[in-house]
């Protein structure tokens, strides 16, 4: 079975840091650009981060300059390097290709800025 295990989240206050792995079966993780997502309660879920296969990384304005995607093609890792985090940046955060899903979604990591 196809699977995706995010892993790294926790409890943190603001100006803190995590770091976010994601290790999958994939052969998909090896073929395509990875992603991360994050889904805030209420809201969609929203891609934050994508790396292409060469590591080439994109991100959205929200978290430009303040999170940093790196991606083990070999050993199927992918990570989420974030500092700087702020109360928006709680949220269940996901792995994926990017920008579109083709794994199955797995369980995700929560992740809370709080104080």
């Amino acid at each position: 079975q196809v699977q995706v295990e995010e892993s790294g989240g926790g409890l943190v206050q603001p100006g803190g840091s995590l770091r976010l792995s994601c290790t999958s079966s994939e052969t998909a993780f090896s073929l395509y650009e990875m992603g991360w997502f994050r889904q805030a309660p209420g809201k969609e879920r929203e891609l934050v981060a994508q790396i292409t296969l060469h590591g080439h990384a994109m991100y959205a304005d929200s978290v430009k300059g303040r999170f940093t995607i790196s991606r083990d093609n070999y050993k199927k890792i992918l990570s989420l390097q974030m500092d700087s985090l702020e109360s928006g940046d709680t949220a269940v955060y996901y792995c994926n290709t990017a920008p579109g899903a083709l794994i199955p979604w797995g369980q995700g990591t929560q992740v809370t800025v709080s104080s």
